[in-house]
């Protein structure tokens, strides 16, 4: 098959682009940059560059494939931009797709949501993926779409960094021995790799997760693999939470949105679709992303 990945080389499209090239498809990386296109030609596939805002190019690209997999591939340093709305930038981009989904009669697409895109409110910054999520839903009816809806990264602990350094701590606004569900990138692009290759009709909805953990089974986890193995996560008041996200720099309004996203985690209420159609775990566990942490930590 013909497939087009967005997202260039990220966490999820670079181990996504080497499995489908590996099951001979024939496969198209866009990337904004050019520097980008000897990495992606040496995984066997091709390198199409230009950005998320050119309708243009997104529709000349999508032309002749059988299925897009597209994401909105908005860098993190973003969240600390002040010039930056990160929900409006996604609906934008999300236009952008539609419309060029619609010019180059794209017929089968995989798109990357996310946990809470269920919710059209009191899910914080992940209110971006229900906005998305509505905009591609406008499509015509023959326009089959797979929603996939990852649960947290394990990759996002990295933010974790810099209060363990500073205070010995994992300090956010929900915490204790309740689970929750984390996921591995290399799981997501394994199950979207499967997603391809299956048929499509209509619209689907597919959750993802690889293990379900407590925050104080993932501060003993990490704590161990950094060699603290008295790291504790602390829970701390929204307000002082956000004081400490704006204080780092972080945009105020994005900062909001995550100390929502978390109090929502908290409480489960971002949970409660995901625990309806339940996925099967992924194969990726904490213990082995804890590896990853400690070379950051000690870096």
């Amino acid at each position: 098959m013909k497939i087009i990945v967005t997202g260039s080389l990220g966490n999820i499209s670079k181990p996504l682009t080497k499995e489908l090239a590996g099951r001979g498809h024939s496969v198209t990386v866009i990337s904004r940059s050019s520097e980008r296109q000897p990495e992606i030609e040496a995984l066997g596939a091709k390198a199409a560059i230009g950005s998320m805002e050119d309708v243009d190019f997104l529709a000349e690209t999508f032309k002749g494939a059988d299925v897009v997999y597209a994401m909105e591939a908005l860098n993190a340093s973003v969240f600390f931009d002040h010039t930056i709305d990160f929900i409006e930038a996604n609906i934008q981009i999300a236009k952008n797709y539609k419309e060029a989904f619609e010019r180059s009669d794209v017929k089968n697409i995989v798109h990357l949501s996310s946990i809470g895109a269920h919710m059209s409110e009191g899910n914080g910054i992940l209110r971006s993926h229900y906005n998305v999520e509505k905009i591609l839903n406008e499509l015509p009816d023959d326009v089959s779409i797979k929603f996939m809806r990852p649960v947290g990264f394990y990759y996002n602990m990295f933010s974790f960094i810099p209060t363990i350094k500073s205070q010995g701590l994992i300090i956010q606004n929900y915490g204790g021995d309740q689970k929750e569900p984390w996921v591995s990138p290399l799981d997501i692009a394994s199950t979207i790799a499967e997603e391809i290759e299956k048929p499509f009709s209509g619209r689907e909805i597919r959750y993802i997760a690889s293990e379900e953990l407590s925050p104080n089974e993932i501060a003993q986890t990490l704590g161990e693999a950094i060699g603290k193995t008295d790291l504790k996560w602390l829970t701390v008041s929204d307000e002082d939470l956000l004081k400490g996200m704006v204080n780092a720099g972080m945009n105020p309004k994005t900062a909001k949105g995550f100390v929502e996203m978390n109090a929502a985690r908290g409480n489960s209420v971002l949970y409660e679709d995901y625990y309806l159609h339940k996925p099967v775990l992924g194969k990726v566990k904490l213990k082995e992303f804890a590896k990853e942490f400690a070379a950051a930590y000690h870096q």
